[in-house]
């Protein structure tokens, strides 16, 4: 049984997705507001790498069909119906819908991964239920790779922080379990900052951008430990909540 931790999807090669369960960790703001949308009725979300594909594939529906979401710079772009603040993904808002997604990291991370057994997005708010996912598909064999999304392309302090937490729950009371040197380091950032998530995002760069940039309120959704407890999947090139009507 093994979990390795990647800081980034320029670090991933075949053999780190291949045959595994694979999570995608891009806690501000991405993957939190990916699990916001699902709990609250969203029908699916189609993860795409740029504004410009989004609106290209919004042409294939019919108008009101999809929801436009996403950001570049942290702020929605002109003409989409929603950013990328998990606040803005109500249930009046997204349920029912289809929202077509891009960002700046979360979705790339995502479109990056080819060849996993499973692709869970993984945060703070549904914590509890995928760490039971990956627990299961560990105990049955299936080796675990958690990556993190980053902040263009460099190294985030927070999405290491969350893997580190998935590492220690998902390891607990289960012997033999082989992590790589970035799981080990994950799991001792996440010890230092514990359950006091607002201090580990008020020292992590983005989520200080964040702050300053009148985002304040979305830190606090994304440091609501199993608030949304569901668990989103990524397959077909699209995210959709596992459920009865969803089984893996």
């Amino acid at each position: 049984m093994r979990i390795d931790v990647l800081f980034g999807v320029q670090h991933v090669a075949p053999q780190d997705v291949q045959g595994r369960v694979v999570g995608v960790i891009d806690v501000l703001r991405a993957s939190t507001t990916i699990a916001t949308a699902l709990a609250n009725g969203a029908r699916t979300i189609i993860p795409l790498e740029s504004p410009d594909e989004v609106v290209k594939r919004a042409s294939h529906f019919e108008r009101g069909e999809v929801l436009l979401g996403g950001e570049r710079r942290s702020v929605k772009m002109d003409g989409f119906d929603l950013g990328n603040s998990p606040l803005e993904y109500t249930r009046e808002a997204v349920d029912g819908q289809t929202v077509l997604f891009t960002t700046t990291n979360g979705t790339k991370a995502l479109l990056a991964v080819q060849g996993a057994s499973d692709v869970v997005v993984s945060s703070y708010v549904n914590l509890t239920a995928v760490t039971a996912l990956l627990r299961s598909a560990l105990r049955g064999g299936t080796d675990i790779t958690l990556i993190c999304a980053g902040q263009d392309r460099q190294f985030s302090l927070e999405d290491a922080a969350c893997a580190g937490r998935y590492v220690n729950n998902v390891t607990k009371r289960l012997p033999d379990v082989d992590v790589n040197d970035a799981a080990l380091a994950a799991s001792l950032i996440d010890k230092k900052y514990g359950n006091n998530l607002m201090r580990l995002f008020n020292t992590a760069a983005h989520g200080r951008a964040l702050a300053a940039a009148g985002f304040g309120a979305d830190l606090l959704a994304c440091q609501a430990v199993d608030s949304y407890p569901v668990i989103p999947i990524y397959q077909d090139r699209q995210i959709t909540k596992l459920g009865p009507e969803r089984e893996r």
